[in-house]
């Protein structure tokens, strides 16, 4: 079977009927130049699996939708959900995970049999650890929404009238998006004895679905759960004073000295070789700044480059400025 060069989510949505894995690749990354190779050997030999290619930087709503953070990584989708993921050059892991999707059944790989079947010592210490984590996703705001999607692109009927509802209600929140973590999508349902989504939770606390949600609304009672914040400063200023607050500002995944994304870290090289001086923000630590300042910019991707407050653009065009030699006249200051 030859692998499939993904541009679009509806033809990852056609794929994944049976099992599909999906390579995350950038032509930048020397690193990738491997991984495709031996992608394409273990399509060709490995056929009752669908395989996909995707170039991270020129489909970014699917890189977005997969929280593809670095380049080479490996989604594996079972009937349209995520069920593993590999990141990096590891080409021992993937072919052992690409022979087991190709031999067993559907119905000994769901997370129940995997369960099932693991002893009870290694099942107890991965149940502690679940439970650790979806605490702190929990209480990682004061108002916290697990759904499908994020909330300017939600991925179903319930996600999109629970978000519209908290924004009528002017309530601010914040979001996971359970089909980027499998485990955190089924480990929630059975912590929380809740078994749909979406499902809010204020102060740690769960307060239920959208029908819930909605009753309590039209109760008027809502937004009365919600603990006293301070007064919030608006988000497009929030966005003018970071863009502002550096000659040469960046907006990277990651910090400098630690980036989380192959193409924050090339970024940062590249101005680090022409000698450019630049402050940073890390945009995995605040959502909404994150979500916000691609519409502010209309610039749907990361990295962001900013001089005097103004957009120059992606890595792509901060690469092509180099090679050009005009990087630093259009990063003057």
């Amino acid at each position: 079977m030859s692998v499939t060069t993904i541009t679009s989510q509806d033809q990852i949505n056609k794929l994944s009927n049976g099992i599909l894995v999906l390579n995350f690749w950038a032509d930048w990354s020397k690193q990738c130049e491997q991984t495709n190779d031996v992608f394409q050997k273990l399509s060709q030999k490995y056929t009752s699996i669908s395989f996909g290619q995707v170039e991270a930087e020129k489909v970014p709503d699917v890189t977005e939708k997969y929280t593809v953070l670095s380049v080479p990584f490996f989604v594996f989708i079972r009937g349209g959900v995520v069920v593993d993921q590999l990141e990096g050059v590891n080409i021992p892991a993937l072919n052992e995970k690409i022979v087991k999707y190709n031999k067993e059944a559907p119905a000994a790989t769901t997370p129940q049999a995997q369960t099932q079947a693991a002893p009870a010592s290694a099942t107890g210490n991965k149940a502690a650890s679940l439970n650790g984590r979806l605490e702190k996703l929990i209480n990682y705001a004061p108002v916290m929404l697990f759904m499908k999607g994020s909330p300017d692109q939600p991925q179903c009927g319930f996600s999109r009238k629970i978000v519209d509802l908290l924004n009528q209600e002017a309530i601010e929140f914040s979001s996971f998006n359970i089909f980027s973590d499998e485990e955190v999508r089924q480990g929630l349902k059975e912590y929380s004895n809740w078994p749909t989504y979406p499902q809010l939770y204020i102060s740690g606390k769960l307060v239920g679905g959208l029908d819930i949600v909605k009753e309590l609304a039209e109760a008027g009672e809502l937004k009365e759960m919600v603990p006293a914040t301070e007064k919030k400063v608006p988000l497009n200023e929030r966005l003018t004073t970071l863009i502002n607050s550096n000659p040469i500002m960046i907006f990277i995944k990651g910090a400098p000295g630690a980036p989380k994304c192959g193409f924050s870290g090339k970024l940062i090289s590249l101005l680090e070789q022409e000698g450019v001086k630049f402050g940073s923000f890390d945009i995995l630590s605040d959502e909404e700044v994150r979500q916000g300042l691609k519409t502010f910019s209309n610039w749907p991707t990361y990295p962001q480059v900013y001089a005097n407050g103004k957009l120059v653009g992606g890595l792509d065009i901060i690469k092509e400025l180099q090679e050009q030699g005009e990087l630093k006249e259009a990063l003057s200051v």
